[in-house]
């Protein structure tokens, strides 16, 4: 596809999504719960990243599965969606399709983060980051972006249902570039409440709230951030992660931010 062909599909394709957030219904919050989508990321087929004899989508839905039944427990009038709560495997678009479909009021993906083998000191590296829709700001975020959307090459039609998005050119990324901002303020507030709970709450490593272009929040029509719980390639970071506690840490920090949320909404 040459630039002219994808830059009018990008219009296009924002214009659709335009379209369908003007259509959302409106919540009444007397009446109507605050639905909450969680997105354990990868599941079936995708493990996601693999490392310390751990897999990425099997603690993605540990962490999303504690902090459903927290929300329920402790926000009786807030509704949780889960796009996943099995291992099973969706597309990025699919999930979306949980959470627009759901009339969702945030989405909140859960991933665990990793670096390439050839990189020095990736034993050590560590810590939590959560991310918002934007552009790459840097290297590294355009790294872990291109990393968590090429799940859509396990689709043998991939090209033609994400009309020519490839996940690895720089090219395609200018639909993120594009895309409404609207939701944007409060998916940088609750990043940040979550960066701050994973941090004091569950002890991480503070490597910041980050912008990049993932799909997975460009195609949702609400507030939405991805988790970056810590780094299955550091086997500190994977002891942690996989433990009881651990898991009950990482879910109870990211249930805060959801209170604040509620809270915001209410």
């Amino acid at each position: 596809m040459n630039s002219r062909r994808f830059i009018s599909f990008a219009i296009l394709l924002i214009f659709m999504l335009a379209g369908f957030n003007g259509n959302a219904k409106t919540k009444d919050n007397d009446k109507d719960k605050i639905t909450i989508v969680l997105d354990p990321g990868h599941g079936g087929k995708d493990f996601g990243a693999c490392e310390n004899g751990a897999k990425e989508k099997e603690i993605n839905l540990a962490v999303a599965k504690k902090l459903r039944d927290l929300i329920n427990k402790e926000l009786k009038d807030v509704n949780v969606v889960m796009t996943r709560s099995t291992d099973i495997y969706l597309t990025l678009q699919e999930r979306a399709d949980v959470a627009n479909d759901a009339d969702g009021d945030l989405f909140m993906s859960i991933h665990v983060n990793s670096v390439d083998k050839k990189s020095q000191g990736r034993q050590s590296v560590k810590g939590s980051s959560v991310y918002v829709l934007g552009l790459h700001k840097d290297q590294d975020n355009k790294k872990v972006a291109m990393r968590e959307n090429s799940v859509i090459e396990l689709e043998s039609d991939y090209k033609e249902k994400y009309s020519g998005f490839d996940p690895s050119k720089d090219e395609s990324y200018i639909i993120f570039e594009m895309a409404q901002k609207r939701n944007l303020g409060e998916s940088i507030r609750v990043a940040g409440d979550a960066q701050n709970a994973l941090v004091n709450m569950a002890g991480r490593a503070n490597r910041g709230v980050r912008q990049a272009g993932f799909w997975v929040l460009w195609a949702t029509s609400m507030p939405a951030v991805l988790v970056e719980l810590d780094f299955i390639c550091n086997p500190q970071s994977v002891k942690y992660m996989t433990s009881e506690a651990g898991e009950d840490e990482l879910a109870k920090s990211l249930l805060c931010a959801i209170k604040k949320f509620v809270e915001r909404r209410n």
